[in-house]
């Protein structure tokens, strides 16, 4: 399919697929859009309910142009947390598109090599991309997840379910319950009604929270068995 770079509102990059006038990232702006519903309602809300100090694991649901896990990355450098990243990918993006994008310029150049590190780096082996960050990226389809209570946070970047709609299903969410540890949270752009629903019919407790530019809305759901 035909790809492109395109220039999103707030001045960042990001990878359209013109086939199906569909982005990585919010067209209303990718850097705003990341901060927002991952760390923010993701990794900061978590962080803010646990006082202990172990690693926090992270799954990432698409993997993509490596934006989420360097704003991951450096937020956890300030914090002062140590994360293990997990990145899921089945059709990793190419070297020469991710060459294109404008991610470390905006948000900090001192990261140049580690974002090119993110990306570079071997597949399905664990890598030491920091003193505190942990990344491992395995190619596979979601579906092929197999991960029980592992992961204190997931973030679900899948493409939106206007052109992917087998990847918000039940069965993909209960995939991702499966995945998360008990309080674990699951972050995602998408509020769709469907969506809220095929969460709460796999045992996951689901809130609508307001969205990122461009968005009214968004999802996050939690692991609570008790």
């Amino acid at each position: 399919m035909k790809r492109k770079i395109i220039t999103t509102s707030d001045g960042s990059k990001t990878i359209q697929i013109e086939d199906w006038n569909e982005q990585y990232h919010s067209i209303h702006g990718a850097i705003q859009e990341a901060n927002h519903v991952f760390l923010k309602h993701g990794l900061l809300f978590y962080s803010e309910l646990v006082s202990e100090s172990k690693p926090i694991s992270i799954l990432e649901i698409g993997f993509g142009t490596g934006l989420n896990a360097l704003l991951t990355l450096i937020e956890a450098e300030k914090l002062n947390l140590n994360i293990n990243y997990v990145g899921v990918e089945a059709y990793p993006v190419e070297l020469e598109e991710i060459n294109q994008l404008n991610y470390v310029e905006l948000i900090s150049e001192a990261h140049t090599g580690i974002f090119q590190t993110l990306h570079t780096s071997s597949w399905e082996i664990q890598h030491n991309i920091t003193r505190t960050f942990l990344l491992e990226k395995q190619k596979k389809f979601f579906k092929d997840i197999d991960a029980k209570n592992e992961f204190n946070i997931i973030y679900f970047d899948a493409f939106g379910a206007r052109v992917q709609p087998d990847l918000w299903t039940e069965d993909i969410f209960k995939i991702m319950f499966k995945a998360l540890k008990e309080n674990g949270v699951l972050v995602t752009y998408s509020a769709k009604g469907s969506v809220r629903r095929a969460m709460q019919a796999v045992g996951f407790t689901v809130e609508r929270l307001p969205g990122p530019p461009g968005k009214r809305e968004m999802l996050r759901a939690r692991k609570i068995l008790s």
